[in-house]
């Protein structure tokens, strides 16, 4: 996997796995910030973060399109 992309409750985080999830990632976002991106503190809307990860899949990237998990517990 080069980029995880995970649902939040604000959006979708953006998390580089591989150095060629990091150098794809940088090609598409300003250098200021590819720090936040590197560290995985980035979160994009949801549709954007389809349109990337598409785009991502067709340079030929593995990408991960994690649902967010809600645990309800027991009573």
């Amino acid at each position: 996997m080069d980029i995880s992309l995970s649902n939040k409750r604000n959006g979708t985080q953006i998390k580089p796995t591989s150095i060629h999830g990091i150098l794809w990632l940088q090609t598409h976002f300003e250098s200021e910030h590819w720090e936040s991106i590197s560290n995985g503190q980035v979160i994009v809307p949801r549709q954007d973060a389809e349109m990337l990860g598409g785009d991502a899949k067709q340079a030929g990237l593995n990408v991960n399109f994690i649902n967010s998990l809600i645990q309800i517990d027991k009573i």
